[in-house]
C-alpha cells in the first residue's frame, strides 16, 4: 500500500462528510487534502482511542517529532510521507500542523470550557487551522478567502460539538460552555445521563443559531474570484448544514444518538453543490 493509498483509505473509512468534498478535486489537490485529513484523523484518534493519558501524550509527542522529520526530509509514517509529496506544491506549514496537535492535546488537559471565548482557542486549533490549510490546497487569489476559511472551520467545529454532545459527554468531555449551561439551567449531569428537557432543547437551539450565523458570516467573506477554487469547502458546508438542519428536525436528539447522513445522501449533496457552484 502506498502512502497515498493509506491516506485515501483512512479518509474513506472515517465516513466523514469531508471525504465526499474531496472526490471532485484535481488529482494533486485531492492527494494533498487527503493527506492533510488523514493527518488530522491520526492525531485525533490518539486522543479518542487511547484511555491512558500518559500514553496519549507520548503518542502526540511522537507525532510532533514526526512532523519535524517531515520538514527535515525524512518522514517515516505513511501520512507524513504523503504530506511530503504535497509540501513543494502547497503552503502547508510546520507551525500549523503543530498547532493542530496542540489542539488535540487540549483534550487531555481540558474537559470543560468556562465560556465560549475560552472554547474559541480549541476550535481555532482543531478546525480553523485545518480550514486555513485546506484553503491553501484548494487555491485562492484574494487573501480575504483566508477569513472565510477560518470562520468556515469554526462553523464545522460548532456543528461537530452540537452533533456529538452525548458521545463527547460519555468520553468525559463537555464542549458546551459552562456559563451557557448555567444560563439555560441545564446541569452537566443531564448531558452525562442523556436526560432531555425543554431547557436542553432551548440550549441546543441557541447553539444551532450561533453555528448557522457562523456559516453565514464565513460564506459572506468568500470573494467571488475564489468561489470556483473553493468549491470543496462549499460542498462541505452544504453537507454540514444539512446535518445541522436534520438535528433541528429531529428535535435535538443528540444525547443518546449521533445523527449522520447516509453516504448516498452525502454524495448527492456533494454532486449537486459542486455542479451549481
Amino acid at each position: 500500500m502506498t502512502p497515498d493509498d493509506y491516506c485515501q483509505q483512512k479518509s474513506a473509512a472515517s465516513g466523514s462528510s469531508f471525504y465526499y468534498s474531496f472526490l471532485f478535486l484535481p488529482p494533486e489537490r485531492r492527494q494533498a487534502i487527503m493527506a492533510l485529513y488523514a493527518f488530522c484523523r491520526e492525531v485525533d484518534d490518539v486522543v479518542d482511542e487511547c484511555s491512558d493519558t500518559a500514553m496519549a501524550r507520548a503518542k502526540l509527542a511522537w507525532w510532533r517529532t514526526e512532523v519535524g522529520a517531515l520538514y527535515e526530509g525524512h518522514p517515516s509514517h505513511p501520512v507524513t510521507q504523503a504530506l511530503a509529496t504535497a509540501l513543494p506544491r502547497f503552503a502547508i506549514t510546520q507551525e500549523l500542523l503543530q498547532e493542530i496537535i496542540d489542539g488535540m492535546e487540549m483534550d487531555l488537559d481540558m474537559a470543560r470550557y468556562a465560556t465560549f471565548k475560552d472554547l474559541n482557542l480549541y476550535c481555532y486549533r482543531v478546525a480553523s487551522v485545518v480550514g486555513l490549510l485546506a484553503a491553501e490546497i484548494f487555491g485562492y487569489t484574494d487573501r480575504h478567502t483566508l477569513k472565510y476559511a477560518h470562520d468556515l472551520g469554526l462553523a464545522f467545529q460548532l456543528t461537530n460539538i452540537i452533533r456529538d454532545v452525548g458521545e463527547d459527554a460519555r468520553r468525559g468531555r463537555i464542549y458546551l460552555p459552562v456559563d451557557e449551561l448555567q444560563q439555560f439551567n441545564v446541569p452537566a449531569a443531564d448531558l452525562l445521563q442523556a436526560r432531555y428537557s425543554d431547557n436542553f432543547r432551548a440550549l441546543m437551539e441557541f447553539q444551532v443559531q450561533r453555528a448557522q450565523a457562523t456559516y453565514d458570516k464565513a460564506l459572506s467573506q468568500l470573494p467571488a474570484a475564489d468561489r470556483k477554487a473553493q468549491k470543496a469547502g462549499l460542498v462541505m458546508a452544504a453537507i454540514y448544514r444539512t446535518t445541522l438542519n436534520e438535528i433541528v428536525r429531529d428535535g435535538y436528539q443528540v444525547l443518546d444518538r449521533r445523527l449522520s447522513l447516509t453516504p448516498v445522501r452525502k454524495l448527492w449533496i456533494a454532486t449537486t453543490t459542486w455542479l451549481k457552484n
